[in-house]
């Protein structure tokens, strides 16, 4: 949890950094990853950088699981770079590639054994998004990215980011 709130301050950090720059967004999204089989919850900014590339942070925490007496606890940490292939008043389509930091916590309590453990596994980060301009100050949008490595898992993400200027 330490090294979630840490990670978090410093995307809030960096992202403070970037206020000044133009189309600065920062959102919150729902997500579904396939490997934890779950539903979370996250936050996202866009960092732009040149006139077609952000630099897109973002964090994942999956609601925990519970199936008999296994409880399963898994967030994410992404240091993504989106390259927007068209960006218009009517939609914004873009690719993405990255790292990924995933964290799993196993607790389990049963009748024949008690204990937890934890791990924690780098991947890459592979996939597309698409924002949907119907406002002025925010963008609804949707994402699907493959998370390769030893934590491999598909992620649905959608939400609302907001512009900052």
């Amino acid at each position: 949890m330490k090294t979630l709130l840490l990670n978090v301050g410093l995307l809030l950090l960096s992202c403070q950094v970037a206020l000044a720059q133009d189309d600065f967004r920062i959102g919150g999204k729902l997500i579904y990853g396939t490997e934890i089989e779950s539903i979370g919850i996250g936050g996202t900014a866009e960092i732009p950088i040149m006139e077609k590339l952000v630099i897109a942070p973002d964090f994942g925490y999956y609601f925990p699981k519970k199936e008999g007496g296994v409880k399963m606890n898994m967030f994410e940490i992404n240091g993504n770079v989106n390259y927007y292939f068209v960006a218009d008043e009517s939609l914004g389509f873009y690719g993405l590639g990255g790292l990924n930091y995933t964290h799993v916590k196993v607790d389990f309590d049963n009748d024949f054994i008690n204990g937890s453990g934890s791990s924690g596994e780098v991947g890459l980060n592979l996939g597309a998004g698409a924002n949907f301009p119907i406002g002025e100050n925010f963008l609804p949008f949707a994402e699907v990215k493959y998370v390769l490595g030893d934590a491999d898992q598909l992620v649905i993400a959608a939400g609302i980011k907001f512009n900052i200027d």
